[in-house]
């Protein structure tokens, strides 16, 4: 994960006593790991020890985005059923892909900020598992796909729903408002996680859950999704395919939201209302 302590971003190994740091680790064994953790995933590092390094307590500690700037970001819609007949949409026969801008993210346990009433007035949160590349590939067959998956994380993807509703056309506009995504702050090594199909996808909305299901119902599950992907283009580290959910919880300022999979992680936020307050420009 990425960390903030003492007002700079780290890299560091969630451990069962604490966060070690990267540069600690590096210290004690002389080693020379990035204090990137997309750098660490570029370079494929998956064993890093940490036996011996004086962990951080978590209280100390701020989680990050575990990188700001994903290579790309791809989304996976009506990839369930459940979902599917939420919004009364017809689930399709093959990924329902789209992009989503860096420029969308918040930090995780962060503020999502609903858009003035007049962009949008009906806007859910979905959690999801989100599928981590760890090696440049093309044309990936699905039985190859686990070798180029560094690892999995947590998603929180949102969708303006009315926006949606106008034209489908107009998906990745929906879907790109200021934090309209985040993800971690923990990316699970693949290794980690021996059965992706047992994984539960749940969406908690103020305490209660909204949905869940299993990573199994999926009409396209993550390996045939990073193979399917693969025809098209090429992946690169650092790369994040978010699965789809169960279902969204629709939102309203002053709730909460977190997508939880157990032994994977969890992410949550606060929502809020926006302003309409012009910035960047002189008037």
């Amino acid at each position: 994960m990425t960390f903030r302590y003492a007002g700079q971003d780290h890299a560091g190994v969630l451990t069962p006593e604490g966060l070690a740091p990267v540069l600690e680790i590096n210290s004690k064994y002389d080693l020379h790991i990035p204090n990137s953790l997309l750098e660490i995933i570029r370079a494929d590092i998956r064993e890093i020890p940490t036996a011996g390094v004086r962990p951080l307590p978590l209280s100390d500690i701020e989680p990050r985005l575990p990188y700001a700037v994903p290579p790309k970001i791809w989304c996976i819609g009506l990839n369930y059923k459940s979902h599917a007949e939420d919004i009364a949409a017809v689930q399709p026969e093959e990924p329902g892909s789209f992009m989503k801008p860096a420029s969308c993210m918040f930090q995780p346990g962060g503020d999502i900020f609903l858009p003035p009433p007049e962009v949008s007035d009906d806007v859910d949160a979905e959690g999801e598992l989100g599928v981590i590349i760890g090696r440049g590939c093309r044309f990936v067959p699905v039985e190859k796909a686990r070798e180029v998956i560094y690892g999995f994380t947590t998603t929180l993807d949102l969708t303006a729903l009315d926006v949606l509703k106008k034209n489908p056309r107009y998906l990745t506009r929906s879907k790109s408002i200021d934090t309209f995504f985040s993800f971690g702050p923990v990316i699970v090594t693949a290794d980690e996680v021996p059965d992706i199909d047992s994984l539960e996808v749940i969406t908690e909305h103020n305490g209660g859950i909204c949905s869940r299901d299993f990573v199994r119902n999926m009409k396209h599950r993550p390996l045939n999704l990073v193979s399917f992907h693969s025809d098209f283009f090429t992946l690169h580290p650092g790369d994040i395919i978010s699965t789809g959910c169960p279902k969204g919880a629709r939102i309203k300022p002053g709730d909460t939201v977190r997508a939880r999979i157990e032994g994977v992680g969890a992410v949550g936020a606060t929502v809020k209302q926006g302003e309409r307050v012009p910035f960047g420009f002189t008037a």
